[in-house]
Parts: C-alpha cells; sequence; structure tokens
C-alpha cells in the first residue's frame, strides 16, 4: 500500500495539463491573451476599490548624494497607509522617467536601496544589490512600497520577531476567507504605486517600468499584465514554471493563486506583458527558481514576443550567480527601453 499524496497531486497535474491545452484550442492569441487576463484577474482574487483617495504626505527627505530620499505616506484603501521611499535624481531636468521597485523576501524596502535597520548604508550589497539606487542613479525616479507583510507593515504580533520574519503565512490564510489572496492585494497596491507615480510632477507619464525581484517579481509580473501604464518591466529571480519552481520544493505562500493551474503555466502569465517591452533576469545558481526551467521560460516567451512580432521587445540575462539581482544588462535596459516610449 501507499499511503501517500503524491499520486493524487500527479493525477491533478495532469488534468490541469489537459484542460490547459483545450482552451487554447481554436483561438487567436489575442483571444486567449483576453481570456487568460480575467482569468488572472479572478484568481487574485476580489479587489479593493481603486479610487480611495492617496492623501500622499512628505514625511522626511534626505540627501544621499547623487540622489534625493523621500519618505512618503499614502493611503492604498480604507484603513491602509503605505511607507514608500522615492528616489529623485540630483541630475538633469525633469519629467523623469520613473519605475515601481518591488522588493523580495527579506527587510523589506531597506533592502532595495542596501540599508541596514538603523537605516546605515550594508558594507554588503545584499541580493537585493542596491537595486533601487543603481536605478535613480541612471535618472530614473524610483518609488520603493513596503510591501503588504514585510517590515513594518507585518502583523503586529509578527513585528515582535526577527525583521526577516514576514508575515505572508498569517495574511495569505485570513485573506483567503475574505475571498482575496495576498498576491492580489500586492498587485492592486502596486498599481496604486502608479497611480502615486502618476500624481508627482516630476514623472513623465508615458514612460512608467516595473522592477521586480523574486516575490517582488510576481508583483511586477501580474501588475504589468493587468495595467496597460507599466511600459517596460524587468523580472529577476522569479520567470521559471509552476511545476518546475514552486510545485517542487518549499515556496512561501504568497506564490500560489487558486485555480490558476488549470489556465496557465507561470511562463503563459508573463506572457500577458507582451507586447510590452520585458526584460527576464536569472543565475545559474538559482536554487529556488532552477535555471534549466528559467530557460524552458524564455523560449515561451520567445515564441510569444514573435506571435506579437515584438521580438525586439523581449530580451534576457542569464548570470552566474544565485538567487539575487545582478543587473548587469537589467538596470541599463528598462533605463532605455522607458526612453525609447513615445
Amino acid at each position: 500500500m501507499d499511503w501517500t499524496m503524491d499520486a493524487m497531486l500527479d493525477l491533478l497535474g495532469g488534468q490541469a495539463e489537459i484542460e490547459r491545452f483545450r482552451s487554447k484550442d481554436f483561438v487567436t492569441p489575442q483571444q486567449r491573451r483576453q481570456a487568460l487576463t480575467e482569468k488572472l484577474r479572478r484568481a487574485l482574487g476580489e479587489f479593493p476599490r481603486p479610487d480611495h483617495p492617496l492623501k500622499a504626505e512628505l514625511l522626511e527627505r534626505r540627501d544621499l548624494g547623487d540622489v534625493l530620499l523621500e519618505k512618503i505616506a499614502y493611503t492604498t484603501m480604507e484603513s491602509v497607509q503605505v511607507p514608500v521611499w522615492v528616489l529623485t535624481p540630483k541630475g538633469g531636468k525633469g519629467p523623469f522617467p520613473a519605475v515601481l521597485a518591488c522588493h523580495g523576501h527579506g527587510n523589506g524596502q531597506r533592502d532595495a536601496i542596501g540599508l541596514d535597520e538603523e537605516e546605515n548604508e550594508r558594507e554588503d550589497a545584499g541580493i537585493h544589490n542596491r537595486f533601487a539606487l543603481s536605478l535613480a542613479r541612471r535618472g530614473m525616479v524610483v518609488a520603493i512600497p513596503e510591501i503588504m507583510g514585510f517590515g513594518v507593515r507585518r502583523i503586529a504580533q509578527e513585528r515582535k520577531s526577527s525583521p526577516n520574519h514576514n508575515s505572508c503565512e498569517t495574511l495569505s490564510a485570513r485573506l483567503l476567507m475574505h475571498g482575496r489572496t495576498l498576491a492580489g492585494m500586492r498587485v492592486f497596491e502596486a498599481m496604486r504605486g502608479i497611480d502615486y507615480l502618476l500624481s508627482r510632477s516630476d514623472v513623465d507619464p508615458a514612460r512608467i517600468g516595473a522592477f521586480g525581484f523574486s516575490g517582488g517579481g510576481l508583483i511586477a509580473a501580474y501588475a504589468s499584465a493587468l495595467d496597460e501604464r507599466i511600459k517596460a518591466t524587468v523580472l529577476c529571480g522569479w520567470t521559471n514554471t509552476f511545476a518546475g519552481s514552486i510545485l517542487s520544493m518549499r515556496h512561501c505562500i504568497d506564490n500560489y493563486l487558486p485555480g490558476i493551474l488549470k489556465d496557465a503555466e507561470q511562463p503563459e502569465l508573463a506572457g500577458l506583458i507582451a507586447p510590452k517591452a520585458l526584460f527576464v533576469e536569472s543565475g545559474e545558481k538559482d536554487h529556488i527558481f532552477p535555471v534549466q526551467h528559467t530557460r524552458e521560460a524564455i523560449e515561451f516567451l520567445k515564441q510569444t514576443y514573435a506571435q506579437w512580432n515584438a521580438e525586439e521587445r523581449f530580451c534576457w540575462d542569464i548570470h552566474a550567480g544565485g538567487h539575487e539581482i545582478c543587473g548587469r544588462v537589467s538596470f541599463d535596459w528598462i533605463h532605455r527601453m522607458l526612453l525609447a516610449e513615445q
């Protein structure tokens, strides 16, 4: 007797693959995209109303040498205030291209700049590689919201634990009881972050991008798929297949969406960004999102962009590192693509 549950999961996986195959019959790429976008939207769960006043407030301004750091607070929905750090170039004349920076798991928005808990610069840039600072130094306004469930935005009881501890599991479980998902709430707040960027006079509204790492890659990918205002997207340490990543090893619960596997594998969801500009970055030694499955996703995305006659708008870089941001190509790429927007 085999008392394990593996056979059941394998059976479900096979059934889902058949359903995904059948859903592509007799439809054009445009029809498939429209249908899948709606399915992604439903899988993310109910969104709050998108018209709650932001009421953005400047809390502090700090000179970091070649860029300015502004600490902002705004309201994304009723009872929810978000701390947002905004980096602005000191040189040049605006309005500037702007990027929404979506950090991954760790210490929250501080990781995107490379600061410790006392907000002093760390010697080690960490796996986020100070990516937000690098983007701002290239002449972009960069907004770094503290993502729901990290840093100061954890459940109150869980803030008493290590700064690296998150509230993903607690929030995910409780949101499900209300017909929502943590991924969906984070994507919603990313779109409110775009609302904020567009409210700034130093931001060019036609040149908005998103840059996400790991769990932040999920946010950037799905927000870019749903929000046409985002013109260029970089996904670091996330693009893969569900079968090769979140279904083959333990991952944070924030990666999982109810029923989505019956409609699409992960590369097809990332492909909803097409024909807008997309860059995929991954490390050869990434043990969380294994590179062989990233290569599978890249091949699928190449075909997707070819269907849209937009091959030149999809690029990728496989670097020698692990689960980390490299930036050797992606930092300049997103700046160049946003400047090219009309």
